[in-house]
């Protein structure tokens, strides 16, 4: 028997952690293909903005130093670490970050009103409930709503750790979920580690969700954890604790990982994903335009035993494996989750 190439087996090692239902991790790649601003984009965009006259020296200061850094090349993260913004200068960035993001987040569900195979992520949770499985999980740091969109597009429920409908309050119960003839709907439980364009908090802690709503309401601001010095310390508040246990559960019990567009460079993710691939030799997939240096240290570090990550290539990708480290060609852009879908898993548009 002649011995298998590395694309079957790239194969067959997608196809089997797919069959495991894997935990869905997805990074701002995963929503930059559709429009959404990254890191990188955010970063000119706040650049750009005029900071409040009502703020006092000091809090200009900071202001012209954040700038500064991100004009001499420094990413968003790094230049909001370098500084010590206020409370209320935190809240901007966060005013101002949602600002950004809404119209590119709107614009995609226009889209997918038109076309509700507008998202491959959608055929992917078509083709992970095939199974009897009535939950799948994804968690990100994105603040999007992508992953609820391509849920909402294949007519399956999803949960965020808030109770449903418009006006939304945190759900008491992290496996809350709608019965249809007393039998439990499909579920992607989305676990957004750093908030969402439709969660605000007032003044008083109170927290709601409310979909739909293009403004901030009156007297909330949004509830998004922005990069910057402050981001670890209000992890520690709700809703981001409990949504933080939620996520950590997930990575515990998954029997595989799927990453879309994600870079290894949040703590908040990774150190339960790392934990477990080394540990346990949970199979992890990657797929991304391009593998970070933090995706490729881990990777090549030894602690993750049995990986498939794909970036893009000269050739359409480039992959690399456990047993293949140094990689190998493919010949069609399989970094793009549509194209895997079609080329590596035969999940049907």
């Amino acid at each position: 028997m002649a011995a298998k190439s590395a694309s079957e087996m790239a194969q067959e090692f997608a196809q089997a952690a797919l069959s495991a239902t894997p935990v869905i991790i997805l990074g701002s790649g995963a929503s930059a293909a559709h429009g959404v601003p990254g890191m990188g984009g955010l970063a000119l965009q706040l650049s750009a903005i005029k900071p409040p006259t009502s703020w006092t020296a000091d809090e200009r200061s900071e202001w012209d130093k954040f700038v500064a850094r991100l004009a001499a090349g420094n990413d968003l993260e790094s230049a909001l670490q370098a500084v010590r913004p206020t409370e209320r200068q935190t809240q901007f960035i966060a005013t101002e970050t949602r600002a950004v993001l809404l119209p590119h987040d709107l614009r995609v569900l226009q889209t997918l009103v038109a076309d509700r195979r507008a998202l491959p992520l959608s055929r992917l949770y078509r083709h992970l409930f095939d199974s009897t499985h009535k939950t799948v999980h994804v968690v990100t740091p994105n603040y999007d709503r992508l992953a609820e969109y391509a849920a909402d597009a294949v007519d399956v429920s999803t949960f965020t750790g808030f109770n449903y409908g418009y006006l939304q309050s945190r759900a008491r119960d992290s496996n809350t979920r709608v019965f249809v003839n007393r039998q439990v709907t499909r579920t992607v439980a989305v676990w957004k580690v750093h908030g969402s364009l439709d969660w605000f908090q007032d003044s008083a802690g109170q927290i709601i969700g409310v979909r739909g709503m293009p403004e901030v309401p009156a007297g909330y601001s949004p509830l998004m954890i922005t990069p910057g010095i402050d981001k670890y310390r209000l992890t520690h508040g709700e809703p981001f604790r409990t949504i933080l246990g939620c996520s950590d559960a997930a990575l515990e019990n998954a029997r595989a990982y799927f990453c879309v567009g994600y870079g290894f460079n949040d703590e908040h993710l990774q150190t339960k994903l790392i934990e477990r691939c080394d540990r346990d030799s949970v199979p992890l997939v990657v797929i991304t335009k391009e593998l970070t240096t933090s995706a490729r240290t881990f990777l090549g570090g030894g602690r993750c035993r049995r990986y498939l990550a794909i970036e893009e290539g000269t050739m359409g990708a480039r992959a690399y494996m456990h047993d293949v480290p140094n990689g190998f060609d493919v010949d069609q852009p399989i970094w793009r989750l549509d194209r895997f879908l079609n080329e590596m898993t035969g999940v049907s548009a």
